[in-house]
């Protein structure tokens, strides 16, 4: 990586000199936000890193909020702190995808219904959204209680939510939301099919 070569490569005023140099031409945005990203990762308040680091909290704050730029030593003594090096904290980060297309999204379909899950890979994520289509007269197979939530948008036709002993129809431009912690199900009663959009977190599906 850049930076880390340019901290081996000079003495420590020519480091300090040139990181300073490379801060002001903008190499390090956002310095502030990755350091505050991290402590809060680490759950240490301000002072607590500035107490680890012989800093001031006023300090910590100034630099999060990109109102003053750290000397390379300063620096590394804030990254040792919060338990990581020069190379992991300036290597590029891939950029979150935000935008799927149809093209992308995983498809399961049987006689009964179709599940499409809309967004890759989402299990490792804090929410799993997919869309159902329930063919006229079918349901899917209960759920078993868990921790969670979840929430469903009716997108076409009419729904019965089953949640333990209790049912709840559910109309087109209507929504749901409620605890995972007993046992669920979506059942279509009707003689049209039926498209939800369902959203669970954390990931069940």
């Amino acid at each position: 990586m850049f930076l880390p070569k340019l901290y081996r490569k000079f003495s420590q005023p020519k480091r300090n000199a040139r990181f300073v140099h490379f801060l002001q031409q903008g190499v390090c945005m956002e310095l502030g936000t990755k350091i505050k990203r991290l402590r809060l990762q680490k759950n240490l308040t301000q002072e607590e890193l500035a107490d680890r680091c012989e800093l001031t909290k006023g300090y910590i704050s100034q630099l999060e909020n990109e109102l003053t730029s750290p000397s390379i030593t300063t620096l590394e003594d804030i990254l040792n702190a919060l338990g990581t090096t020069f190379a992991d904290f300036f290597k590029d980060e891939k950029e979150e995808k935000v935008v799927f297309t149809e093209a992308e999204f995983i498809e399961k379909i049987d006689a009964t219904h179709k599940i499409e899950w809309l967004v890759p890979n989402a299990q490792k994520n804090e929410m799993e959204p997919i869309r159902v289509t329930l063919e006229p007269h079918t349901a899917l197979e209960e759920d078993v209680p868990h921790e969670g939530e979840e929430f469903g948008y009716v997108l076409s036709g009419r729904v019965w939510l089953n949640i333990g002993q209790a049912a709840y129809c559910v109309k087109k431009g209507e929504v749901f939301y409620f605890s995972s912690s007993k046992v669920h199900h979506l059942e279509n009663r009707t003689g049209e099919k039926a498209v939800v959009l369902w959203i669970a977190s954390p990931p069940t599906f």
